[in-house]
């Protein structure tokens, strides 16, 4: 824009007071927009919780020695047993690489969330900034800004909130992590181990999926049907990226359910809740005369 000069005055003042208003409109949303875009993009910080992955990873070496010596017993009480020495043979090489990824877990996690951070940031600067604020290129389209002002603010409130919480799910991954390394080689619990390390690794790049959704949702602006109606793309670009949080979310709960109910342990613990007798009164009343007494 140009400077405003004594020549140009009469169409610079109102260009200028617009850019004003401009600013008082898009002051609440500014701050959010870089905190979401903050929460998207930059790799969390893992190094509050180190602390918390030594003793977790610690305590889990303690079971390395067990874990070896029972492999140990298997191979000497199975010589005259080709196939239990095989299996004999295979657990330890399990335990010896389960030991190696245990004690290298805070290496690949951290990797893991670069390489998250990398992608969504890539995807991220395919944006133009000014899709996300409002800009009221018409009248139609600023009366509805001026509309729907408040419901945008709170869909950016309620993005902020879930990425927060994801954010906080992922820097406590770190310490989860090596657990489901640990319980991805034990045969009883592998299904827990999948399940922590799946879970994981969909918290981790969720914020590529959705830098995907925002990305694909800011070149419909480029389509002349939705340019009057840019606050409700916005509005419906964070809208999917929450649900789609919320849905993945759910999804886990749910595909945990059902891993625990499926695994070893579950079945057990279904097989001796069954069995288990329903205690009945000690003096039962089957008679009508029992009742009148």
């Amino acid at each position: 824009m140009a400077e405003c000069s004594i020549l140009n005055l009469a169409s610079c003042l109102p260009e200028k007071f617009f850019e004003f208003i401009k600013g008082i409109i898009n002051a609440p949303f500014a701050p959010l927009l870089d905190l979401v875009q903050k929460l998207l993009s930059e790799p969390v910080n893992i190094e509050i919780f180190q602390s918390l992955w030594v003793l977790i990873v610690y305590i889990l070496s303690i079971f390395y020695g067990l874990l070896m010596l029972w492999a140990g017993f298997n191979f000497i009480t199975s010589s005259y047993d080709v196939s239990k020495r095989e299996y004999a043979k295979a657990w330890l090489k399990d335990v010896i690489i389960m030991i190696v990824l245990v004690q290298a877990s805070y290496f690949f996690y951290q990797a893991t969330l670069e390489i998250s951070a990398s992608l969504t940031s890539g995807v991220l600067s395919l944006i133009d900034p000014d899709f996300f604020l409002l800009t009221a290129s018409s009248l139609s389209s600023l009366g509805l800004e001026l509309a729907f002002g408040i419901v945008y603010l709170s869909v950016l409130i309620l993005t902020v909130t879930l990425l927060a919480i994801r954010y906080f799910l992922v820097a406590v991954g770190l310490v989860i992590f090596p657990i489901g390394i640990f319980f991805n080689f034990i045969p009883f619990l592998k299904q827990y181990g999948k399940l922590i390390i799946n879970s994981l690794m969909v918290i981790v790049f969720l914020p590529f999926f959705q830098g995907l959704i925002l990305l694909i949702i800011s070149k419909m602006l480029e389509v002349t049907t939705f340019d009057n109606y840019k606050i409700l793309v916005m509005i419906t670009a964070f809208l999917l990226i929450n649900l789609l949080m919320i849905f993945l979310l759910i999804f886990s709960i749910v595909k945990s359910a059902l891993a625990v109910m499926s695994s070893d342990v579950g079945k057990v613990a279904t097989v001796v809740a069954g069995k288990v007798p329903t205690p009945s009164p000690k003096n039962p009343q089957t008679k009508l005369g029992d009742f009148t007494r």
